[in-house]
């Protein structure tokens, strides 16, 4: 409840550091992590753990405290928190329709048996592994929460966080590698794609199901029905009236501007993908799938991505994705698992997922004919994890299906199956057509 009145300038005075140090550490843990040849999202992860409660924090928590979450007269406590939270949520809309947007449709087209079957089995394994584990699970780790899950939306969300593939990391760490081009890249890329997008269905209904279960407190099937029967008309409009206009419209501006991109066609686009998030909210599946489809009715549209992707991304990347993820790793507390069950949980949660998604893609791709080696390569790109993980990670704690401790094992789970990534690809990267793979600009032949 505001007490008084708000004045602006102190509410800036406490916020703009925070802000400039979570973008600084962010900074920081990128650098650090693109010098060890890992993905910048696993030093930003990393430098939020470091400096939160898991670590550096836990020296002065007063401080850390005052810091993060100061008494701000006239404001009611947890003010500057909530303000992170909303700005790393704006972070994840424009984030997901660049990511939408990126998206390469072509890849769904199933190209052979071989890709059909290490995606069905990159999918199908976790998510059986994973509703085991929730149920499981569900009871040692939900007990102590104010409204626990039922444990059929636990176990279907814990599902979908071991079947997800982090496409758009996967895709730059092969280019980064001078791999895009190769048979086992485009084979990982199609595999991936397909699982991503059968995630995000799947990821889509287990949010209606358990907004509508928490409907008054009891599971309501009309509820349930009516949010699937709006999403199903909210995705018509928007691929057969949305998708022409706005391919229209955005074609006018840019050929307008002589191909370039202008104010009016970057607010065009702001305006599209705020009002079709603001849709998907509404209907409870969250503001990110409006976001997301925005970008991929408009993924065939090469020029316009390209435009985007310059004046965009950058700023995107520069600020808004720092705050999610260094704010995801100073919301992580590893102090969470220092009891018996959950450490011994957070052990069964990372071999869980490894097991079904690398253990399942790897037998799938020898069934088809890879050797060994190509199978294993194949298995563990499909095991990297990251961003789409850590957006899963966060819709689960904002449908508050997620305590404490599992949220904490699944951003370890996130961070250390994409850390697995580059060191086991270069292992088993010999005799075939990774071999000679680049890190870091250099060769791994040259290294050996």
């Amino acid at each position: 409840m505001v007490t008084g009145k708000i004045d602006i300038e102190v509410l800036l005075l406490h916020l703009l550091p925070l802000l400039a140090f979570i973008v600084a550490i962010a900074r920081l843990g990128g650098w650090f992590a693109l010098r060890l040849g890992q993905p910048e999202v696993v030093g930003e992860i990393m430098a939020g753990i470091l400096f939160g409660p898991s670590c550096i924090a836990s020296l002065w928590p007063e401080g850390f405290l005052a810091f993060t979450n100061p008494v701000v007269e006239g404001l009611p406590s947890g003010t500057l928190p909530l303000i992170i939270k909303v700005l790393s949520q704006i972070g994840l809309v424009l984030l997901l329709f660049l990511i939408g947007l990126e998206f390469d449709f072509s890849h769904l087209k199933v190209t052979g048996f071989s890709t059909a079957a290490i995606s069905m089995a990159g999918m199908a394994l976790p998510f059986i592994f994973g509703l085991g584990l929730g149920w499981i699970l569900h009871g040692p780790l939900t007990g102590g929460m104010e409204k626990p899950p039922a444990p059929f939306t636990f176990c279907l969300f814990m599902g979908v966080a071991m079947s997800i593939t982090a496409l758009p990391i996967l895709g730059r760490l092969m280019v980064e590698w001078g791999v895009a081009r190769t048979r086992l890249a485009a084979i990982a890329i199609t595999a991936a794609a397909i699982d991503d997008a059968s995630g995000w269905i799947l990821l889509a209904a287990v949010s209606g199901f358990a907004h509508a279960q928490l409907e008054g407190g009891t599971f309501s099937p009309i509820t349930l029905l009516s949010m699937g029967g709006y999403s199903l008309a909210f995705l018509g409009l928007m691929i057969w009236i949305v998708r022409p206009a706005l391919t229209r419209l955005t074609r006018w501006l840019m050929a307008r501007n002589h191909g370039q991109a202008s104010l009016a066609l970057l607010g065009t686009l702001v305006i599209a993908i705020f009002c079709a998030a603001t849709i998907t909210s509404w209907i409870g599946i969250f503001a990110i799938f409006g976001a997301f489809l925005t970008g991929a009715i408009l993924s065939g549209e090469r020029e316009l991505a390209e435009l985007v992707q310059k004046n965009l991304r950058l700023f995107v990347t520069a600020f808004f994705l720092p705050i999610f993820f260094a704010s995801t790793g100073l919301r992580t507390k590893i102090g969470t698992l220092d009891s018996f069950i959950p450490a011994i949980a957070a052990v069964a949660v990372l071999a869980v997922a490894v097991l079904g998604k690398w253990g399942g893609c790897l037998l799938a791709s020898r069934a088809s004919g890879f050797t060994w080696r190509e199978s294993n390569i194949l298995g563990v790109l499909m095991n990297t994890r990251a961003l789409m993980e850590l957006i899963v990670i966060h819709v689960g704690m904002e449908l508050g299906v997620l305590p404490d401790s599992m949220y904490t094992m699944l951003v370890l789970m996130a961070v250390i199956t994409t850390i697995m990534t580059t060191p086991l690809t270069r292992l088993f990267s010999k005799g075939t057509e990774f071999e000679g793979m680049k890190l870091n600009g250099r060769s791994v032949a040259s290294e050996a």
